[in-house]
């Protein structure tokens, strides 16, 4: 790079000392836990201790084979999650740009290019367009340099950068350049202050680490509901015991039926359904392009009642698109549009110019023609003067083309006062609508080119305003959230005027009632208000504005404070500790940083802020369904505890034998882990508002409805099993079997939707699988009535198709009682 010849650099001595006390430029990864760490922690869950401890009683009761079969399902469970959480992880590599960037710097007063890992403090370090900054440096000289910091700041204008000393900024400094960001035009000659962990990006890593990792609410419901499970399981069994032996049974009687009540009652289903709906909804999301890092974290989802979104390239596309043309006078567009690209680079990294260039070829003109003569001189861009020209030699002499900032480029042209009020009427409207203006002029027919930029005398042609356009989907995805009483609020750095003109484009609810203006709070603002105060305020607050990434984290704190479950979208580095307080973070894929993708519990593979309102809807289905098959668990389990414990306790013929509950369990748990896994989504899914945040996820009304279905299916199989005792204990246990796991099917249908009759039709495909499943379960039952061996090992008989068909109306009219209470719900609706 010319005029560094005055700059000498460290020596090599100096570089090796200033590394053995800085390190080397790189963040620390965090250490990955091994697989046999990462297995040992998914199967010392309460979840897997409980499935475990029911193969253990099946080992005791001296079924080894029984046990062996629970043991692969624990297995199988955990490989699941385990299976997961490696596919994400290649995922999330494969993300990741490995290589190490090369820097050039001037060390014993000469270039050298190296890896910037090997940067270190004190470090001349040049810098050129296009290049990506790897450390925090400060200017010594610059010459037009303009940076992208959107990344670390999330202000998507360009940054102006200035070699004499800023003393105003409030955080980011003009007179200063920073990590994680970069040039996108312009040079500059810097002093390297930070590395590593001592950078603005490596803070903002330290403050993701730190930050503390909370189980979700489904995870602390599940484990109050299994441990309270299993305390009634036990307490249950002692019952059942004692009140044997006090009916004169001997003791082996008494363990058995004490044990029988036990399998019968403990809920080993409760972590397998949480662990397969979880693990099989985070295998579709990825298939939908929502990776998630947390399968915990799929659940969320659908609690979500605020969504706080990053501004710049979540809700916009992070990219300058040109908006508005203002021609002046008598010039119009297209000449607009030509003097523009005329005073464009020819291979701009500038957003702007690129979308200048961009609209004239839409246009059908020719850029390259019109740059295509011979190039006389330019005048960069400068902060100072902040507006920029190129000096072409044509056919009718010398043209030169300028654009820049409207006040500089309106001192230089030839206005009357009309015309000059009325452009600046026009540049004062464009600007408070959020855009970004330039002013465009020429100057034709020059016989020598100007000294200086500030020295012609031009001629206006017009005013060109820049935007960074929202995405297309955004407004049809907020919408979806207003609707389904998801409240969005926009955390961004860019200022307020842009933030109020986006939430309007976007359609961004005002407030709490509906038309009401958007209510805005600064950084500033927020650093004066306390804790308490801040609570108060994020009731009415839309848009929160000039952000720093420390306030983000603040906020979104707050919202958690104040009961709200919250998820936070963004990509650039400094929303990483923002996503990873909150109770969800989601992370773009393609356009986010390596530290954004590290700190979410999801990653948008497609960057689409539409699929997060279709993870939304798949996590409150995911809900929806575990609570169906906790309700279906609790059920099924009445009927087979009661009848487990009226027997003894009335003096009859034992009617449950563990091979009988284990039989059961083999038909309960596919029906609850598979078939209810796969159920559609009800119909008000997505219009209806999030549950509260600390509900119960079996409710008062969710365990009345079971007790009232398992009650009534209780009374039905085990009155036909008294009924049938006078022509053989064998005859009315078989009938009993048989109406019980007819129930059971039928119960799928009946409780597949809390509203809709069981025979409507989805608007989903037929799905194949519930029924394989449930032929699979007729034709188990068949087989063990029917085969000799196994009907005398579970001391059943062959069932006559007198009493098959008997039981079908008993299971039926036990179970589809229920479409009753639907009716009258749905009619004093």
């Amino acid at each position: 790079m010319s005029g560094t010849e005055k700059y000498q650099g460290l020596t090599q001595k100096q570089v090796a000392e200033s590394r053995k006390r800085s390190g080397r430029n790189e963040l620390a990864a965090a250490v990955k836990p091994s697989f046999f760490k990462i297995a040992l922690k998914e199967f010392s869950e309460p979840a897997f201790l409980l499935l475990i401890g029911a193969a253990c009683i099946y080992f005791a009761l001296g079924e080894p084979r029984d046990g062996c079969i629970m043991l692969v399902f624990v297995a199988a469970s955990g490989a699941v999650n385990l299976y997961q959480e490696w596919r994400t992880d290649k995922t999330l590599d494969a993300l990741k740009n490995l290589s190490s960037p090369k820097v050039t710097v001037i060390r014993d007063a000469r270039e050298q290019e190296i890896d910037s890992a090997e940067l270190v403090p004190g470090d001349v370090m040049l810098l050129a367009e296009g290049q990506k900054i790897s450390a925090d440096a400060e200017i010594l000289f610059c010459d037009g340099l303009g940076v992208d910091e959107s990344a670390l700041t999330g202000e998507s204008d360009i940054v102006w950068k200035t070699d004499k000393k800023d003393e105003h900024g409030r955080h980011w400094r003009q007179d200063r350049c920073y990590a994680g960001t970069n040039v996108l035009t312009g040079r500059a000659v810097t002093k390297v202050s930070a590395i590593g962990l001592g950078t603005e990006y490596g803070k903002i890593g330290r403050d993701v680490a730190e930050a503390p990792d909370r189980p979700t609410p489904l995870e602390k419901q599940t484990r109050k509901l299994v441990r309270n499970c299993s305390f009634f399981s036990l307490a249950l069994m002692l019952l059942v015991v004692a009140a044997t032996l006090k009916n004169g049974s001997g003791f082996i009687d008494a363990a058995l039926s004490g044990i029988t009540i036990a399998m019968a009652t403990i809920p080993e289903e409760f972590p397998v359904v949480m662990t397969v709906f979880l693990a099989m909804g985070a295998w579709r999301l990825a298939r939908r392009n929502a990776l998630i890092r947390r399968i915990p974290s799929v659940e969320t989802l659908g609690a979500v009642t605020v969504l706080c979104v990053d501004k710049t390239g979540t809700l916009t596309q992070n990219r300058m698109a040109l908006r508005e043309l203002v021609p002046c006078g008598r010039h119009g567009e297209k000449e607009l549009l030509e003097v523009s690209a005329m005073a464009c680079e020819t291979d701009p990294y500038d957003p702007m110019e690129t979308a200048l260039l961009k609209r004239a070829a839409d246009e059908g003109l020719d850029v390259k023609a019109l740059q295509g003569h011979e190039l006389v001189c330019e005048y960069p861009f400068s902060s100072e003067a902040r507006m920029m020209g190129h000096v072409w030699d044509g056919e009718n002499g010398l043209t030169l083309a300028a654009k820049g900032s409207p006040e500089n480029i309106f001192k230089l042209c030839r206005l009357d006062e009309n015309e000059k009020r009325y452009m600046e009427e026009q540049q004062e409207q464009l600007s408070d609508s959020g855009c970004r203006v330039l002013a465009v002029a020429v100057g034709r027919g020059l016989k020598e080119p100007p000294r200086e930029l500030a020295d012609a005398t031009l001629e206006l042609v017009g005013l060109a305003a820049f935007m960074d356009p929202p995405r297309e989907t955004v407004p049809a995805s907020i919408a979806a959230c207003n609707n389904a009483g998801i409240r969005v609020a926009m955390i961004t750095g860019d200022n307020s005027t842009t933030a109020h003109r986006i939430a309007h484009e976007v359609g961004l609810a005002g407030g709490p009632g509906e038309g009401e203006e958007h209510e805005i709070i600064t950084g500033d603002e927020l650093e004066a208000l306390d804790d308490a105060a801040l609570t108060e305020r994020l009731k009415k607050v839309t848009i929160f504005s000039r952000i720093l990434p420390r306030e983000k984290m603040r906020i979104v704190s707050a919202f958690h404070a104040a009961g709200e479950v919250t998820a936070m979208t963004g990509d650039g580095v400094n929303d990483a500790p923002a996503l990873k307080y909150a109770d969800i973070g989601i992370a773009m894929g393609n356009r986010g940083t390596q530290v954004a993708r590290e700190a979410a519990d999801m990653v948008l593979l497609d960057d689409d802020f539409s699929t997060i309102v279709a993870t939304v809807r798949d996590g409150r289905l995911i809900y929806d369904n575990i609570r169906k098959a906790m309700e279906y668990v609790i059920v099924i389990h009445i009927p087979i505890a009661l009848s487990a414990l009226a027997a003894p306790l009335l003096g009859l013929p034992t009617l449950l034998l563990p091979v009988h509950v284990v039989l059961l369990e083999m038909i309960i748990d596919p029906t609850c882990s598979v078939v209810f896994e796969r159920q559609p989504a009800e119909p008000d899914i997505m219009s209806r508002p999030p549950r509260p945040a600390n509900s119960a996820i079996v409710t008062r009304g969710l365990f009345a409805k079971a007790v009232m279905q398992g009650l009534a299916i209780f009374a039905a199989v085990f009155g036909s099993y008294t009924a049938l005792l006078p022509y053989g204990p064998e005859r009315a246990r078989t009938f009993f079997l048989a109406a019980l796991v007819l129930s059971n099917l039928f119960l799928v249908y009946e409780n597949r939707s809390n509203s809709l009759p069981f025979w409507t039709k989805t608007d989903e495909k037929l799905d194949a699988v519930p029924w394989v499943i449930n032929l699979a379960i007729l034709a188990g039952l068949f087989v063990i009535s029917n085969v000799p061996a196994l009907a005398s090992a579970a001391k059943v008989k062959p069932l006559s198709l007198t009493d098959f068909a008997a039981a079908i109306g008993v299971a039926a009219a036990a179970s589809f009682w229920w479409e009753i209470v639907k009716f009258c719900r749905r009619d004093n609706r």
